[in-house]
């Protein structure tokens, strides 16, 4: 069994928007706790955490990576998740099965927009959360600014529980308000030593305790009765007032620290230790039994019956797939079976093991809070649950974003599609926030992912996992052409060059349709001006035309043909003289009506903050868009609109750097719309122009 249980397990997040260190805190943590002989460094590409290519060539972090530590007899699982916007489902999947999470701000930058994203997710899940104020050893470090911009975009009322000693160069360990001593930290950096509180610090560390201990009072009726009693709390007394607070979410302490030099760590692991709860304090994790909408809850304990979610999967080319987990309830062991409730299977258990960056740690049997991971199991994904055949439970997946960025893919190498088809849709499974189709009106393989780092990461990965080499182009608008107006035209052809020859003749309606109405054909013949077993031909013929297009290559809707009249030669006529004079006169007709452009029109929801309303819906009118409606949600804006489709391919990247990142989007079809004439002609120019090359 194992050597540690429930109520000694630790389970957190590191989240915080990109480059403010999490990565970095991660190592520290492995050093302090001498899981490591030397730190990793993100900018050396040497971390055991980033430790995929594409991670190292761009030292942010694009994966959810796992590791473990023991301290002060408890075991700490923390996960390191990435804060670049093209890659958060991660994060929020990891959000879903732990019991808490530090907040990274950075000291110099204050809170930025992807950490009040993240800091909305962990809002969803109900986490406790310590924030830790990092890099205090960079120049232009400001404690106290950061905790001001904290107050005013995370959370008004948070609690201050360590001071820094110094600043930027001079930068020298942290004051612990509960025990009002001031922690220095030796060259190694590793080990707390305390000192006596310097005299400069004196006045600042007893305001800040004074505001924590009214703080800690404020959760607690008990606790308060004796603050105003005695006029002080006990240290005994505010640990207590502390965990009790965190836990219920009622306090939000915030330490500080430098990953990069070490300072501050071995307190903020002992904060953690202390105060963060255990998977037993959490509580039960609430389910539903397969086909039922009853809930069900599972208690963090090794008697119950065993369930797991599973919060990540891996393509690994050499491994098969890697299943990452977290236990809620009862014991697991390896070579077993393990019914996945989600789809319905049973899988074959091989080894289980702890996932330490990219090691594999073997491990026997799991209990309630543990984070593991097996590999090769056939059916299961992300988002499944694992349970007991006798005991079923489901409990409720993250669902992924929609992807709102897109790129036609093609292989380099002529024959490789079957190839690309089987490595994205490995790739899929490693990550539900891409999407793949084929795009019948265009021929073209569509990718979509979150943005164009998303993609371009995934074409990397494609070709480190896979050996397979793609080009990325634009997707190809996919227009339609329709008419306007309506006319008689007769289609002809006739073709004799000796022997039997060709005759077929066709006068036809063409009319329009409503918006919509697809396609229509009446066979309005009257008497046997045109034998009933050449009239299916006419129609055939047409439908190839409208497939090809009249105007620009592009299919033709929303009309209605009707075959009126025509004539026939005993001998010459045929099946396939008709199909062709039924498509000439198509062409032919079509032309004489009006015919016109229709664009795809798509659903627009942008959310914002206020300041940047004016910029994207001035921008969205640019577009030739237009604002349907506006509501708000907290400080945030959400726009609801309407644009056509080719205004918006790259719309991402001009979204971010208009609202400096805090920008998001979704989009979903609507309706097809005419095409304005001046960018209609351009339209129909460049196709005319494909053509000829």
């Amino acid at each position: 069994m194992s050597k540690y249980d429930s109520k000694s397990i630790r389970n957190l997040a590191i989240i915080g928007h990109g480059g403010t260190g999490k990565t970095t805190l991660c190592e520290s943590f492995l050093y302090v706790a001498g899981k490591t002989d030397r730190p990793g460094r993100v900018d050396e590409g040497s971390s055991s955490m980033d430790y995929e290519p594409e991670e190292q060539k761009r030292h942010i972090s694009i994966s959810v990576a796992t590791n473990n530590i023991d301290w002060d007899k408890h075991r700490i699982n923390f996960i390191d998740t990435p804060g670049d916007s093209n890659f958060t489902f991660d994060t929020k999947s990891c959000l879903r099965i732990v019991d808490s999470a530090v907040v990274l701000v950075d000291a110099v930058g204050g809170v930025e927009f992807q950490t009040e994203k993240v800091w909305e997710y962990a809002d969803e899940f109900k986490l406790p959360r310590l924030l830790f104020v990092s890099r205090m050893d960079r120049e232009r470090a400001d404690f106290g600014k950061a905790v001001e911009s904290i107050r005013e975009r995370l959370a008004k009322k948070v609690t201050v529980v360590s001071l820094p000693l110094g600043g930027e160069d001079s930068f020298a360990g942290v004051v612990d308000l509960i025990s009002m001593k001031a922690l220095a930290f030796d060259e190694q950096r590793k080990a707390a030593k305390n000192i006596d509180l310097p005299s400069e610090i004196a006045d600042e560390a007893k305001k800040f305790r004074d505001i924590l201990v009214e703080d800690i009072a404020e959760t607690d009726d008990a606790l308060m009765n004796k603050y105003l009693e005695e006029g002080e709390l006990s240290n005994d007394d505010l640990k207590a007032g502390l965990r009790k607070g965190v836990a219920a979410g009622l306090l939000i302490p915030v330490a500080c620290g430098s990953a990069m030099k070490h300072i501050g760590i071995s307190s903020l692991l002992d904060t953690i230790v202390q105060y963060f709860p255990s998977p037993v304090d959490r509580g039960g994790c609430a389910g539903k039994k397969p086909g039922s909408e009853a809930e069900e809850i599972r208690l963090p304990e090794e008697s119950a019956p065993f369930a797991a979610l599973v919060f990540k999967t891996i393509a690994d080319p050499y491994a098969g797939r890697l299943t990452l987990f977290r236990v809620y309830s009862g014991t697991f062991s390896s070579d077993s079976s393990i019914f996945n409730a989600s789809r319905k299977c049973t899988e074959r258990i091989g080894n289980l093991f702890f996932l330490e960056g990219k090691t594999q740690k073997p491990a026997e049997t799991l209990i309630p809070g543990d984070i593991a991971a097996m590999a090769k199991l056939k059916e299961t994904a992300t988002g499944d649950t694992l349970c007991t055949e006798k005991n079923p439970i489901v409990f409720a997946p993250v669902v992924p974003p929609t992807p709102i960025t897109s790129f036609a893919v093609e292989p380099k190498t002529r024959g490789d599609e079957d190839k690309l088809v089987s490595s994205i849709n490995r790739l899929i499974d490693e990550d539900p926030t891409l999407s793949f189709h084929r795009e019948e009106q265009t021929r073209e393989m569509i990718l979509s992912g979150l943005g164009q780092v998303h993609i371009e990461v995934t074409v990397e990965k494609m070709k480190r996992k896979f050996g397979l080499e793609v080009n990325l182009k634009t997707p190809k608008v996919p227009y339609k052409e329709t008419i306007k107006g309506k006319t008689t035209i007769q289609g002809r052809y006739k073709k004799q060059s000796g022997g039997r020859g060709q005759f077929g003749d066709t006068w036809l309606d063409i009319e329009p349709l409503p918006r919509g109405g697809g396609f229509e054909f009446a066979d309005r013949i009257v008497g046997g001006v045109i034998p009933q077993q050449y009239r299916p031909a006419v129609e055939k013929g047409i439908v190839e035309a409208m497939a090809e297009g009249v105007l620009a290559g592009y299919p033709v809707v929303d009309l209605k043909v009707s075959l009126v009249d025509g004539s026939y030669h005993t001998v010459d006529s045929s099946e396939m003289a008709f199909k062709i004079a039924g498509s000439l006169g198509f062409k032919k007709g079509v032309l004489e009506c009006q015919p016109t452009l229709l664009e795809p029109i798509v659903n627009i929801m942008i959310e914002i903050t206020d300041e940047y309303m004016g910029d994207v819906i001035g921008d969205l009118n640019s577009r030739r868009g237009k604002v349907l409606g506006m509501d708000s949600s907290d400080n945030r804006q959400i726009i609801k609109g309407q644009v056509p489709l080719a205004e918006i391919l790259k719309y991402g990247p001009d979204l971010r750097s208009m609202t400096s990142g805090r920008g998001t989007f979704t989009y979903e079809h609507s309706h097809y719309e005419e095409v304005p004439s001046y960018i209609a002609e351009k339209i129909i120019a460049e196709s005319k122009k494909e053509a000829e090359d």
